[in-house]
């Protein structure tokens, strides 16, 4: 992966992340762990942590309805030309890595 792209990516990451605080409604506490950007530049798919973990399923519905929106943030506030599609999905690793760590502390 080029230095231009990890930058990219982190960026876009870091938008979306400030985009997902304004716009949620405090019920649930919705974190983006993670980013992959295509190389293409065409698709973005941003892996997010939810809790607590039964509000999973309204969260990524909200997210979903969102997508339009937070597009167009990343837009005005990236300066691209060109926003890839956004998609976003739970973060199944970190959901294993917390399930790990609560075996370890018991």
């Amino acid at each position: 992966m080029s230095q231009r792209h990890t930058v990219l990516t982190q960026h876009l990451q870091k938008l979306a992340a400030d985009y997902v605080n304004t716009q949620s409604n405090k019920t649930s506490l919705i974190t983006i762990t993670n980013t992959e950007l295509a190389h293409s530049l065409d698709k973005i798919t941003f892996y997010v942590s939810v809790f607590p973990e039964t509000a999973e399923g309204p969260a990524i519905g909200f997210l979903m309805r969102k997508r339009g929106e937070c597009k167009k943030y990343l837009k005005e506030k990236s300066k691209m030309n060109h926003i890839p599609h956004v998609e976003f999905m739970i973060d199944e690793g970190e959901k294993t890595r917390r399930r790990v760590d609560e075996l370890l502390s018991n």
